[in-house]
């Protein structure tokens, strides 16, 4: 999946009163292995603006980078087609009334199209839907609901969150590695078998992307769910595919443990020759990869520090089960 370069690379609960009773197994099918997602926006996502004949028509608007218009002359839109086709009822005697959502708040404007070669623009750029690879972390045998990469999905673009209305994880089979060293994270080379879907994508959060799996489970890699203070300091292992599609598991140890965030909680260090040896370290489609600990699942992989790739962070399991059972 690809992230964008800070210092770092960014590699549901039923109440029941008096006390709280978490609705997730206590026992998780363990993946690793490796998938294809596309995410469709919650509305059109406007990822940039251009001029035309030097005017600049989303200014006077103010519509923003990140903003999601959702409809066009009080017409629901929630693709691109969508919103060429109301577009196009455009005769340019009149300006278009544009709806839009910024921060979870609905606004209008207008936008006045120009003209431009007999056809009128927007001076928008914009796009519905991103696609990438990413690991798949585990699936709950009971509800059927699997939680993957670890991290929130960001557009590159306007550096945010993306707002979705839905989307699929697919197969996806790894083709090559793209080795990191110092200072440049690598990747997963991949490719995404469209036909192959493992199932539909409803959440997009800071703990990871969460939906409901629709292929037949095996129960073989099945691990109990280790609570945050049962994870310690030490030797532990992450599951992930390098070559062949095949799920492996590579050693790791355990530097420090942090309550301070909700996914950077496990620092830990590559320590396995042969991981080291083909990637380099953790390289981006790792994210979401499981951390295994006393045979237990303790987390997943979700950050790579840039400067020395052998070393990176991991989100509780835990901290990824409960925002999956958030409404």
């Amino acid at each position: 999946m690809k992230k964008f370069k800070k210092f770092i690379y960014i590699l549901f609960i039923l109440f029941i009163f008096p006390l709280n009773v978490l609705a997730y197994s206590d026992k998780l099918i363990v993946s690793g292995e490796n998938i294809g997602i596309e995410i469709h926006s919650k509305g059109v996502m406007v990822i940039g603006f251009y001029n035309i004949n030097n005017v600049y028509p989303a200014k006077d608007a103010d519509i923003r980078l990140g903003d999601y218009i959702v409809k066009i002359n009080d017409i629901n839109v929630n693709s691109i087609n969508e919103m060429l086709h109301e577009l196009n009822k455009y005769k340019g005697d009149e300006s278009v009334k544009v709806t839009f959502i910024r921060n979870e708040k609905e606004y209008n404007t207008t936008l006045k199209l120009i003209k431009d070669n007999n056809t009128y623009k927007t001076g928008l750029y914009v796009k519905d839907t991103i696609s990438g690879i990413g690991t798949l972390t585990y699936i709950d045998p009971e509800t059927m609901m699997y939680g993957a990469l670890g991290h929130e999905i960001i557009d590159k673009n306007t550096i945010s969150r993306v707002e979705i209305s839905g989307g699929n994880i697919y197969k996806s089979n790894v083709i090559g590695i793209n080795k990191s060293t110092n200072g440049n994270a690598g990747e997963k080379n991949a490719e995404i078998i469209k036909d192959a879907i493992y199932g539909t994508i409803n959440k997009n959060t800071s703990s990871g992307i969460f939906g409901k799996y629709n292929k037949t489970l095996s129960t073989k890699n099945l691990y109990a769910v280790a609570k945050k203070d049962e994870v310690h300091l030490g030797n532990a292992k992450i599951l992930t595919v390098l070559n062949n599609n095949i799920v492996n598991s590579y050693d790791i140890n355990i530097n420090n443990l942090s309550n301070n965030s909700s996914i950077k909680n496990i620092s830990f260090t590559i320590t396995d020759k042969d991981l080291l040896n083909k990637a380099g370290g953790i390289v981006q489609g790792m994210s979401g990869s499981p951390i295994i600990q006393d045979n237990k699942i303790i987390g997943a992989v979700t950050h790579v520090v840039v400067e020395n790739p052998t070393k990176g962070y991991g989100i509780y399991i835990t901290n990824m089960l409960e925002e999956m059972e958030k409404k």
